[in-house]
Parts: C-alpha cells; sequence; structure tokens
C-alpha cells in the first residue's frame, strides 16, 4: 500500500519532516517515490512552517495513497497546526 506520511530530517533537537509519498513497507526515513511537502514544527520569526503540494496531495489520495493520521491533521488543519 502507498502511504503519505511524515519523513524526519534535522539534527537533535530541531526536528524538520519531508512529507512524502512512500510504499508502507519501506524504511520511515528511506526510499520514497515523491516528496510533496515539508513542515517545520520548530521555525521561528518569517520561516515558514509549511508546505503542501495540494495538487499532487489530490492525485495521490485519488489513486488510492492512504495518509498518516499525522499528515492528515496536519493538511486539514493548515498552518494553524504547524503553529
Amino acid at each position: 500500500m502507498v502511504t503519505i506520511r511524515l519523513s524526519r530530517g534535522g539534527s537533535r533537537k530541531r526536528p524538520f519532516y519531508n512529507i512524502v509519498v512512500a510504499d508502507s513497507r519501506d524504511r520511515r526515513d528511506g526510499r520514497f517515490i515523491e516528496r510533496i511537502g515539508f513542515y517545520n514544527p520548530v521555525a521561528s520569526g518569517s520561516a515558514e512552517t509549511l508546505r503542501i503540494n495540494h495538487e499532487r496531495l489530490a492525485y495521490w489520495k485519488g489513486v488510492g495513497a492512504q495518509t498518516s493520521d499525522t499528515v492528515a491533521r496536519i493538511v486539514r488543519n493548515g498552518a494553524t497546526a504547524a503553529a
């Protein structure tokens, strides 16, 4: 099954997440099919907290990809969830 989930990056205590489309059997931070955005929970100042390509998200959901609970919450709440 294809899933839309977060892939963690960044350093210790400074997380940065890529929103990726990946096979559910692959590792969390391993191989992915496509990167469709990012989420930066510790963004400060004028730094961008969330960016999602909604066109690609709609495409992948249309062909049967499932979103993880966290990604679904972030997408539903938009930038307010990121703040």
